[in-house]
């Protein structure tokens, strides 16, 4: 663990040995928020308009070094912090592989990809954000809508050169009319709008470690039309680090759970499931709900397509 002044910016250094095996995403989002220049991460984030610089890189399998510049040694801690959340890194999972190792639906995943883990965002109101964006349509078109986003009203290092997305203030100042034209239906557009000054407010807290609070937070979005389960639940999975959430309503679960369930004669179309069904599946893995989906996509759901698959190939 170092500090150190860099360029007026401290910088603080952290290595940190996962209690869980843990392996750097192979691949990043298409946002292009997150950057690799050879083997090091590299991140923009903001804590109340302060940008905080990281970078990560993996020594070895056990050893794993963050860095972070920021204005002072705090922010750069909390930075580091951020980020390690937001991979996953201190999570243990050594109780949920002996739990489910030898789970019919999701055993062999279990055994073979000890290091998967949910793809996160180091801000929940960029993943709040970027799931308004990704509602009903296919990944690729929502990741270009979420670099229009990005491009005209996020953020920008100009030492790094790096990028983070719009503060939930920038957007709720917008426009509909604006947001609309990054390809937006306009319902979206006034829900991202409105769900922007929910969070600019502080009527919901999105960092709210308490999970009454969170849970809170969740029913109030839950009121503001265009804001469903989907929407919250990627909140809650990628940007909060809840492991109980699945986003159940995601195209790749209903279509799993139906080819899981609804065997229909050979050559037929897969029937989808309901999201009820998706849920009433799940709900045995308790705690790892969210977890034990992805294990099971890994499993089971080669060529679903849908946003919750997505989290496989980063």
């Amino acid at each position: 663990m170092t500090a150190a002044a860099n360029g007026g910016r401290v910088e603080v250094r952290i290595e940190v040995r996962p209690p869980w095996p843990f392996a750097m995403p192979r691949r990043l989002g298409m946002d292009r928020l997150a950057r690799m220049r050879g083997q090091v991460l590299h991140r923009l984030i903001h804590l109340a308009g302060e940008p905080v610089v990281i970078r990560v890189v993996q020594l070895s399998a056990d050893r794993v070094l963050f860095g972070a510049q920021a204005s002072s040694e705090e922010l750069a801690r909390w930075g580091i912090a951020r980020i390690r959340r937001t991979l996953g890194i201190d999570l243990d999972l050594r109780a949920f592989h002996e739990r489910f190792r030898f789970d019919p639906l999701i055993g062999p995943s279990v055994r073979t990809n000890l290091r998967l883990r949910p793809s996160g965002r180091p801000d929940p109101f960029e993943a709040l954000s970027f799931a308004v964006c990704e509602q009903l349509i296919e990944y690729e078109r929502a990741a270009t809508i979420q670099r229009r986003l990005i491009a005209r009203l996020g953020r920008r290092d100009p030492v790094s050169g790096l990028r983070d997305g719009p503060a939930a203030a920038t957007i709720a100042a917008q426009a509909p009319a604006l947001l609309a034209s990054f390809d937006l239906t306009e319902g979206r557009a006034v829900a991202l709008r409105r769900v922007a000054r929910e969070v600019a407010s502080g009527r919901v807290d999105l960092d709210a470690d308490d999970p009454a609070e969170q849970e809170r937070g969740w029913r109030r979005l839950r009121s503001i039309p265009g804001i469903g389960s989907w929407t919250v639940q990627m909140l809650a999975f990628r940007g909060q680090a809840r492991l109980d959430q699945l986003p159940a309503g995601d195209l790749s679960y209903l279509k799993l759970v139906g080819r899981l369930l609804h065997h229909g004669p050979p050559g037929a179309p897969a029937r989808r499931a309901t999201e009820s069904e998706v849920v009433a599946l799940f709900d045995p893995y308790g705690p790892w709900a969210g977890l034990a989906g992805l294990h099971a996509l890994a499993a089971h759901g080669a060529g679903l397509g849908g946003a919750a698959a997505q989290q496989l190939a980063a």
